[in-house]
């Protein structure tokens, strides 16, 4: 019995065929779309669990499939790609991909991004209590990230990294702990964590004396309350 189904749009018939059979192995389901369009009227029909999104798609792009999913739904979406330049990867996690795997990668990496992505992605039975850091209240019911009067919708990779972040303020959080913690991996990962830190940072910026992620080389990030630490992390 299937515990997930993961929808994948992509053109490549060999890759989809592959990635089916592994799948299955794993108890996940798998449907298939060629093109953006298709893709777009699968995920309608099939409600699924994850997208698996390519990026060099016929009809349309992966990233005008990626602002179309993102207008309509928060399905967890993992952009699959041989794109691997640090732009692709920026703009679409910006535009709301949960993860970006580059082609080629191992099963075992698949199958634990899959799983990752789905793991907090259920809606809680209960209210969850609010985190507050300063000026910085972070809401898991509505996955906002308040700064004074300023609201931000949180994705739910950044709603997550802040979440580790805000709970241990003042206190390092290592980088493979918030690997770990956040997408299910235990190996590290630098692009993606580090742009939903970028990502992070810009929205705290944008108000005076808010709380600031501050980068400790080497071993992870703190975040610290004190306005002097813009300073410090140079």
């Amino acid at each position: 019995m299937t515990t997930l189904d993961v929808l994948i749009i992509e053109d490549e018939p060999s890759y989809v065929d592959a990635v089916s059979v592994a799948l299955a192995r794993e108890g996940i389901g798998v449907q298939a779309a060629a093109d953006g369009r298709h893709g777009l009227a699968r995920l309608r029909e099939l409600r699924p669990d994850v997208v698996l999104l390519d990026l060099m798609l016929p009809e349309l792009s992966g990233i005008d499939v990626l602002k179309l999913i993102r207008a309509e739904s928060e399905v967890p979406v993992i952009v699959v790609s041989a794109k691997d330049a640090e732009s692709d990867v920026v703009l679409a996690l910006e535009l709301g991909a949960d993860d970006y795997l580059t082609k080629p990668y191992s099963l075992r990496e698949l199958v634990a991004r899959i799983r990752a992505v789905t793991r907090r992605g259920g809606v809680a039975d209960t209210e969850e209590a609010v985190l507050v850091a300063g000026d910085a209240v972070l809401d898991p019911n509505r996955y906002q990230l308040r700064l004074g009067e300023t609201v931000f919708e949180l994705p739910r990779k950044e709603f997550e990294v802040m979440r580790l972040l805000m709970g241990r303020r003042g206190r390092i959080v290592p980088r493979a702990e918030l690997l770990e913690e956040v997408w299910g991996i235990d190996w590290d990962d630098s692009k993606t964590l580090d742009q939903h830190i970028r990502r992070l940072r810009r929205k705290l910026e944008t108000v005076a004396d808010a709380p600031v992620i501050v980068t400790m080389r080497g071993v992870g990030y703190r975040l610290d309350l004190s306005s002097a630490a813009r300073l410090r992390d140079t």
